[in-house]
């Protein structure tokens, strides 16, 4: 089932750029680059059991790392979009550490609190002139390079499809490996893991630090694709929607943050053709639907539906 899944899914996308027009095609664009972001947090709650609500903070220090350079210091995008992962990365381990002595519910208290203060601080009169303030700072995106005959969204989206990819081969690498064996003892049974010889600390802050590096990989692409960054876009509602798409797709999977992705991009469209003047009431009732009847994710459902139906045929 999972190859049948992965086969097509890798047949549509790489089809797609040629059977959309630009707009529909960069809106599939914007969803994997959720798909990035919710990748590391598949990996840091899923797996690890570490809970945030913040990442939008990550996010917005990624977006900001590639905006800078890109605009202020000249930096190619492409050279500039592992600094942005890079900068996650670091932001993401140093706050990691001292999370490590939290528990489930005050750690998710305090990623909020850091998705309330980043925006403030991106806007804040110390480093206004740095980040463009309120006002924010406008990104120049480039064509496709060497003549090629596609447009920009199209070479955006097949850039985005590159990303995501690598960045799925090393996060499942991660999690189905050794390591993401340590991290579900860790979760499951910490005293345990602790008494193997798994070294907490590091484990923790550091699985902290990859999921961050998504988070702002993921944020530096989205500023590309809207040649645009502000503070205000990183609020935690964006933290909130990035762990809708973990909870909806399958939030201890890989192909549920593709599934999550197509859900937060998308499902609000389908929420207002239902009813336009109450979209956002309509669209809360279908994540509680989507919820009740798949309460492991889209992908994990589907499997078990599909695992039934094998069973009765057998």
């Amino acid at each position: 089932m999972q190859r049948i899944q992965v086969t097509l899914g890798l047949l549509i996308a790489l089809l797609l750029p040629f059977l959309v027009e630009d707009y529909t095609l960069y809106r599939f664009t914007d969803a994997i680059v959720f798909s990035i972001a919710i990748l590391g947090l598949n990996l840091l709650t899923g797996i690890s059991g570490q809970f945030s609500i913040g990442h939008s903070a990550f996010f917005a220090i990624g977006a900001y790392t590639v905006a800078i350079l890109t605009t202020d210091y000249g930096m190619s995008p492409y050279l500039a979009l592992p600094f942005g992962a890079l900068s996650g990365f670091l932001f993401g381990f140093l706050f990691g550490w001292p999370a490590l002595r939290f528990g489930t519910v005050h750690l998710a208290l305090a990623t909020w609190g850091l998705a309330l203060v980043v925006p403030r601080l991106l806007k804040s009169e110390p480093i206004d002139q740095l980040t463009g303030g309120v006002q924010g700072m406008y990104l120049n995106r480039p064509g496709a390079p060497f003549g090629l005959p596609l447009s920009d969204d199209q070479w955006w989206y097949i850039v985005s499809l590159i990303i995501v990819a690598i960045a799925a081969f090393l996060i499942g690498n991660l999690m189905h490996g050794r390591i993401g064996r340590a991290l579900k003892a860790l979760r499951d049974h910490p005293d345990a893991a602790r008494t193997m010889g798994i070294n907490v600390p590091l484990f923790r802050t550091t699985v902290f630090g990859v999921s961050g590096a998504a988070a702002g990989l993921a944020g530096g692409l989205a500023g590309l694709l809207a040649d645009f960054v502000a503070p205000d876009t990183y609020s935690i509602f964006l933290g909130i929607t990035l762990l809708i798409g973990a909870v909806a797709g399958g939030i201890t999977t890989l192909r549920g943050a593709f599934v999550g992705g197509l859900i937060v991009e998308f499902l609000p469209d389908a929420a207002g053709m239902i009813s336009r003047s109450i979209s956002f009431p309509v669209y809360g009732v279908l994540l509680i639907g989507l919820v009740m009847l798949m309460p492991h994710g889209v992908v994990p459902g589907l499997d078990r539906l599909w695992q039934r139906l094998a069973g009765r045929r057998g």
